[in-house]
């Protein structure tokens, strides 16, 4: 049985992707920053909470120990936590705007990734899923056909541009891993409030993709769900 721990599963991206990985046989543990709001979301689902705020040390260190206390290992861990940041144009941005989204987009990948990987590696077959975005590639966002050339948004774009990176770092650094990056596009969610022309199941496709790949998936890459995403 192949165990997923997903961070900021509550709602949206996060809760869809849940929802088709337990219809495809994996036993999965939803993470959310919210207790009531991550319970009821587990409840719904049939599976087991365990709260998880990635911007803190301790929170994220003891949602580590409860999985290892109860599930043992985890096969894929995917990184779906993010937040959009403050609503204000960029020449009102400040440094504590950026530490924010940051914080939690960013830095949260590495402390989640850093405190799971003692579970990763108990794994016959780990895998790390990062949710990006294509609003952090240059070859987007300057294709004026596309619809990621009309946002934006420094902090978050650029906040999801360090993901990528990331993603080709850690994939070098943990060959033992499968570490791939999601672009979800321009999905209905929360987070855009439900402007996007993606249904969240359309959303979740490049995610589940990843999550569910075979060993001989490769590592390393960013793709969305028609396939490789320049960047």
């Amino acid at each position: 049985m192949t165990i997923t721990f997903i961070t900021g599963a509550n709602k949206g991206l996060g809760f869809e992707t849940a929802r088709r990985l337990i219809d495809l046989g994996h036993t999965v543990v939803l993470g959310a920053r919210d207790p009531e709001r991550g319970q009821a979301a587990a409840d719904k689902l049939g599976v087991r909470f365990v709260r998880i705020d990635v911007s803190d040390d301790a929170s994220v260190a003891a949602a580590a120990a409860d999985v290892a206390a109860h599930e043992g290992r985890v096969d894929v861990l995917i990184n779906n936590a993010g937040i959009l940041g403050p609503h204000v144009p960029a020449d009102q941005l400040t440094a504590d705007h950026a530490l924010e989204v940051y914080q939690t987009n960013v830095v949260g990948v590495i402390r989640v990734t850093s405190a799971f990987l003692p579970l990763l590696r108990k794994s016959e077959d780990p895998a790390i899923v990062n949710v990006s975005s294509g609003t952090g590639s240059f070859a987007l966002t300057h294709d004026p056909d596309r619809v990621e050339s009309k946002v934006v948004g420094p902090l978050y774009t650029s906040s999801k541009a360090a993901v990528t990176m990331l993603t080709t770092q850690y994939a070098k650094a943990l060959p033992g891993i499968r570490v791939n990056a999601a672009d979800p596009g321009y999905t209905a969610t929360d987070l855009n409030g439900h402007s996007g022309t993606q249904t969240v199941t359309e959303g979740t496709d490049a995610i589940v993709t990843l999550a569910t790949e075979g060993a001989d998936g490769g590592t390393g890459r960013f793709i969305d769900r028609f396939g490789p995403v320049p960047w």
